[in-house]
C-alpha cells in the first residue's frame, strides 16, 4: 500500500488526448467557430492551442480588439459546439480507463488537470464511465490562466493531499509537460499529440498508456525506491 499522508503518491492527469481521444471534437468545434465568426483556423496551427484555456485561445486568434462581451459570447458557443460534438466524437484513449483503474486499485491519488470548462470536463469523464474515481477534477473554473503555468497542477496536488514532488502528471502537450516540471513533479509525455522529439524535455516518454502501469509509475516519483510498497507490485 502507498504510504498514508503527504508521502502517498498521485497521478494527475490531462483529459483531452490522455484521458479522452477529443482531438476531432475539438477541432471541428474551433473550425465551425471559425466559420461563424469569421477567423480561418486551421488544423495546422490546431495542436499549438493544447492545454490553454478557449478564452486565452480566441484572444489570440481573433485579436485584442475584442470586446468582452463578444469575448463571452464566443467562447460560449465555442463550448456548446464541443459539448454537442461529445456526444459522437469523444472515446477513451486506449488503455486509459484500465489505468485509471489500477492506479485506484493500487491506492493511488487520481486527479484531473484540465483548464476546460466543467461541463466539458465532467461530460468527457462520464463518456468514459470513470467520472468517481477521481478525488479531484481541476477545471478552468478553478483557474484564471492556463498551461504552461503550473497553476492547474499545484491545485489538483493541493486538492487531493500530495506533495508536488510525490505526484507524476501524464500529459501529451508540450505546454502541459511544461506545466508539470515548473510544478516540480515527474511528467510522462504521451505521444500521438505531438512526437516524442516535441515532448523530450518530459522524465518519461510512451506511446500508449498501456505501457504504464502502478508500478512503473511509483518508481518514476520514488526514483524505485520504495515502488514495492504499492498493491500487487504491478
Amino acid at each position: 500500500m502507498p504510504d498514508n499522508g503527504p508521502m502517498r503518491p498521485a497521478v494527475l492527469f490531462d483529459l483531452d488526448g490522455v484521458l479522452v481521444d477529443s482531438f476531432r471534437a475539438h477541432l471541428l468545434s474551433w473550425l465551425d467557430l471559425g466559420k461563424e465568426y469569421g477567423t480561418r483556423v486551421t488544423e495546422a496551427i490546431f495542436p499549438s492551442t493544447f492545454g490553454r484555456t478557449s478564452l486565452e485561445i480566441i484572444r489570440e486568434l481573433w485579436g485584442p480588439g475584442l470586446s468582452e462581451e463578444m469575448l463571452a459570447r464566443m467562447y460560449h458557443r465555442k463550448e456548446l459546439l464541443f459539448r454537442e460534438r461529445l456526444l459522437t466524437d469523444v472515446h477513451p484513449k486506449e488503455g486509459a480507463v484500465e489505468l485509471v483503474d489500477s492506479l485506484k486499485e493500487a491506492g493511488f491519488l487520481l486527479a484531473v488537470g484540465s483548464s476546460a470548462p466543467p461541463a466539458n470536463v465532467m461530460l468527457s469523464l462520464e463518456r468514459i464511465g470513470r467520472a468517481q474515481s477521481f478525488q479531484a477534477v481541476i477545471t478552468g473554473a478553478d483557474v484564471t490562466i492556463g498551461k504552461p503555468h503550473p497553476r492547474v497542477f499545484l491545485l489538483a496536488a493541493e486538492r487531493v493531499g500530495a506533495e508536488p514532488k510525490n505526484c507524476a502528471v501524464i500529459e501529451d502537450s508540450t505546454a502541459g509537460i511544461e506545466a508539470a516540471l515548473s510544478a516540480g513533479m515527474r511528467a510522462i509525455a504521451l505521444t500521438g499529440t505531438n512526437t516524442a522529439e516535441q515532448l523530450g524535455h518530459a522524465h518519461l516518454i510512451v506511446n500508449s498508456l498501456r505501457e504504464l502501469s502502478p508500478r512503473k509509475i511509483a518508481d518514476l516519483i520514488r526514483g524505485g525506491s520504495d515502488g514495492s510498497q504499492l498493491n500487487g507490485g504491478k
